[in-house]
Parts: structure tokens; sequence; C-alpha cells
């Protein structure tokens, strides 16, 4: 197990390290991201206060911080929702990485591997699994939201519009880390498959859509940084938030990098820009693995199926559900 922990931490550190590794060519020349990939993680995104700026865990660390995390899911037997049913128990989580990584934090800027400091005033709102939270419309967090009165109550992922790790910059997150990157000569198609949005960015010089059209995932465009793909977005709409809870999205300004580390690793760096709800960038590396097999659509049934149930059920705990005409009362009933 040490060999390859020591293994992965050169392939993992290859950017950093300027490791000599020659990235397999396309047929026109440049570096092949083509594949799926696969960005599951247990690094944290915030770096351990303990570690100041230590970017890396050595290979024994990380060998006695697996086993406590064994050990710990032995003793309640996988279960990570005691106290109450909760969403999903650790069955169903995807919280490893396909390989080991040894970052000691997503984020490499700051230096300490912490979050900035928030904008006074900037918007502040955490979604969940558990109950509504104090909030109005429009909703702009992904999981939870803050009423059942109609769907735009709901978070992004709950309707559908977003997935909850694919939102730019993508992050690991509890299941389905999967990416599939299409390269042509002049575009490159970014492929999330929570909710199989697929972003596809032009790579032939030319502007940015006019700052008055916004999308959910903004407006992209790529260019060559020696081997690294780099592709900046910008243009978001204003009905997500800028990242991890703060901010609106339609201030923020995204630089991806995509660089080919090893046969098996491409480096996913991201840099998110928004000095209306924090003080200062904020930076994070992901190593991404190449996964075997195709990646198949993700079907999303909460904006449908699921929508009409948490509304249904809303009408029936507040007592304004006809059970005889299967539907809700109308005012004045």
């Amino acid at each position: 197990m040490a060999g390859s922990l020591a293994l992965t931490a050169i392939t993992t550190q290859a950017a950093d390290n300027g490791d000599d590794y020659e990235a397999p060519r396309t047929e026109w020349g440049t570096p092949d991201l083509r594949g799926v990939w696969n960005f599951s993680s247990n690094t944290p995104l915030e770096r351990p206060r303990d570690y100041g700026d230590r970017q890396f865990y050595t290979t024994e660390e990380v060998i006695a911080r697996d086993e406590r995390a064994a050990a710990a899911a032995a003793a309640t037997d996988g279960n990570s929702s005691q106290g109450g049913v909760g969403g999903y128990n650790q069955f169903w989580v995807e919280g490893n990485p396909q390989d080991v990584n040894l970052r000691t934090s997503i984020l490499t800027y700051p230096e300490d591997g912490r979050m900035p400091a928030r904008v006074e005033g900037a918007p502040v709102a955490f979604g969940g699994l558990g109950p509504d939270y104090n909030g109005e419309r429009p909703v702009r967090v992904v999981v939870g939201g803050i009423a059942k009165d109609g769907p735009e109550d709901r978070g992004l992922s709950e309707r559908c519009l977003l997935g909850f790790n694919s939102v730019p910059p993508f992050m690991p997150s509890m299941y389905n880390n999967n990416v599939q990157l299409f390269q042509t000569e002049d575009h490159f198609v970014i492929l999330n498959e929570m909710i199989h949005e697929a972003r596809i960015v032009p790579m032939d010089g030319r502007d940015h859509v006019s700052e008055n059209i916004t999308q959910w995932t903004g407006d992209s465009r790529g260019y060559w940084e020696g081997d690294t793909l780099v592709v900046e977005t910008r243009n978001f709409n204003s009905k997500s938030q800028t990242f991890r809870g703060t901010g609106i999205s339609s201030n923020k300004t995204l630089t991806e990098k995509f660089t080919r580390a090893a046969d098996g690793v491409v480096e996913y760096e991201f840099t998110v820009e928004d000095p209306k709800a924090f003080e200062d960038k904020i930076t994070g590396v992901v190593p991404m693995f190449r996964a075997d097999g195709e990646m198949f659509e993700y079907a999303c049934h909460e904006g449908n199926y699921g929508m009409i149930n948490i509304l249904r059920g809303q009408r029936v705990e507040d007592g304004t559900w006809d059970h005889e005409n299967n539907r809700a009362m109308r005012l004045g009933q």
C-alpha cells in the first residue's frame, strides 16, 4: 500500500514539482484530455488549521487517517444518519477518490487553505437535507429550500436545474462525481453526469457574448496555456450562488484549468473571483482519475415526480389537500 501511495504522491503533485510527464496528443497535436474522469474525494475543502500552509500529507499520515476513518465507519455500521432517517446512509455516499490524493485541502489559495472572509452584506444561505431555512425567492441553494408553496421555493437540484456537484466549478460531493471531456480542434465540451449539463467551450478566439446575455452555467471561452487548457467563464445569471453558500453568481468570474498530470490523472484547478462576495479570490485543485467504462444519462426525477410529492405532502400536512378529488383545495374552500 505504501508503494502505491508514494506513486500517487508523484502523480498528483506533478504540476507543483515540474514533473517531466509528457501528455498524449490528439491528432491535431494538443494534449489529449478526452475520456470519462471521476473527481470523488475525501479531501476537505478547507485545510485543518494545524497544517498551516502545508499542502500535502505524508504517506504515513494518509494511512493513519484512512485507518481511523475505517474504524469509525465500522463502529457505526456505515450509518451516517444517526438520530433520524436522514437523506442517505453511508452505503450510497461516494466519499473516496479512485486513487489516493495527498492534498491537505482542496483549496490552495488563500495559502492557508481556508475560505477568505465574506464581504459585509453579501447574501448567504445554506440549504441541506434537514428543515427548510428562512429565506426568500429566488432560492439559489442547490439542496433544500425555503417553503413548499410552489416549485420556486425549492433548491436548484430539486428542480433539476443544476446538480449539487456540477454548478461551475464542479466539486466532489455525495455521488455521481463523473465528468466526460470531449475535444475537437476548435471546441472543448465539459459534460457533468449530474443533470447531464454540457458546457460547450469555443476555442477559436471569438469574443464572449454580450454581458446582457446570461446563462445558468455562464458563457465560456477556452485557450491553451502551454499544455494546460484554460476555460474562462462569465455571464452567469443571478439565480445561483457564487461559491459555498455565498454571493450571487452574476458577479462571478470563473477560471478553470485542465492539465494531464499522468496517464490516468487530469488535474482540475478552478479560481472563483467575486469582489461582491469574498475579499479575495478562491483557488482549488481536484485530481480527476480515469474511470473505466462509459457515463450514462443522469435522469433527474426530483423536478417531476418528486416535486409533485413534495408539494402534495405539504398540502396534506397543512390540511389543504382534497383527498376525495386528489387535488389541492381552492382558496375559500
